[in-house]
């Protein structure tokens, strides 16, 4: 098929590279405007932008989709799909209608629970058991079209974000060749009624974490905002990033830094229960496993973060 790509960060590229495998043909690319990064602030393109010049693909990246000249431009393609992946822009009805087949979604959950921005992170701090990846037909509403095919898997219980984020994005893939190829015959399905959630945007206030809170959502908070925004507490006024936990044995004070019963490991009291801490990030600094990460900033057991 003659496909339009839409998409920008790096969930979005496998995709990319797997509708260049199946040999559709891609008429162009669409992502997000280079943004300032990295210390000297200069623009850097998006993940997809920089796989599309790497495959010397024409790529495109307008600030909106609402302008006449845009939509003329994205019509002159005489695409049979668009397929869209984590773009981050609305489409205005008339793209949805400028190809053929109109325009396939690949989004990160089971539809219709956790439709908009952060469906994974969402996922894993309600400590959802099994989540997914649609091939949803896009309409006009929030992630409310049709779904033409879906695939499940279980969420790990120390699975953070960013490793459940590779393992989805490596699903979609495959998926949405299969709905190319199957287009003819697919019979899109409504979205039930009932189950709807919203995967409200990761709000930065959301991060702080409270040692009161009971053990489970505290892991879940940790492990559902890791790598980005990533959770925080503070250790004698120092910030510090919780990119991994797990679920521990043991009872202290909420906060309180409890005895190790293995050597290098960092285990925290809650409201109710404990966690261990696996890997963390002084600010300024890289990332590092717990053994690492005490031999460089002691934490003896009573201290409280």
């Amino acid at each position: 098929m003659r496909v339009i790509f839409m998409g920008t960060p790096d969930f979005s590229v496998p995709v990319l590279d797997a509708l260049i495998a199946a040999g559709h043909d891609i008429a162009a690319v669409y992502c997000q405007p280079p943004r300032p990064a990295g210390r000297g602030k200069k623009d850097r393109p998006t993940p997809v932008h920089a796989r599309a010049m790497q495959l010397g693909l024409e790529v495109r990246h307008p600030s909106s989709l609402k302008g006449k000249e845009v939509q003329e431009a994205f019509a002159a393609l005489n695409a049979d799909v668009a397929v869209v992946v984590a773009y981050g822009l609305i489409l205005p009805q008339i793209v949805l209608d400028a190809p053929r087949n109109g325009c396939l979604n690949i989004h990160a959950s089971l539809l219709p629970r956790w439709r908009g921005a952060a469906p994974i992170h969402r996922a894993i701090m309600a400590g959802d058991a099994v989540t997914g990846v649609c091939i949803m037909q896009m309409d006009a509403g929030l992630d409310t079209g049709p779904v033409l095919l879906r695939g499940e898997t279980p969420i790990g219980t120390e699975e953070t974000t960013g490793q459940f984020h590779d393992r989805l994005s490596a699903m979609g893939a495959p998926l949405i060749c299969e709905a190319l190829e199957r287009l003819d015959s697919l019979a899109p399905q409504p979205q039930a009624t009932e189950g709807v959630t919203y995967a409200a945007k990761i709000d930065k206030a959301e991060a702080r974490v409270d040692w009161g809170r009971d053990a489970t959502e505290v892991d879940r908070q940790i492990r559902g905002l890791s790598p980005s925004p990533g959770a925080w507490c503070e250790v004698d006024g120092t910030r510090v990033k919780l990119l991994a936990s797990r679920l521990a044995e043991g009872h202290g004070a909420p906060g309180e830094v409890l005895v190790a019963a293995v050597p290098g490991a960092l285990t925290v009291a809650c409201g109710q229960g404990a966690v261990q801490l696996l890997r963390l990030q002084r600010a300024g600094r890289g990332a590092q496993d717990a053994d690492e990460f005490l031999r460089g900033m002691a934490l003896p057991a009573g201290t409280r973060l």
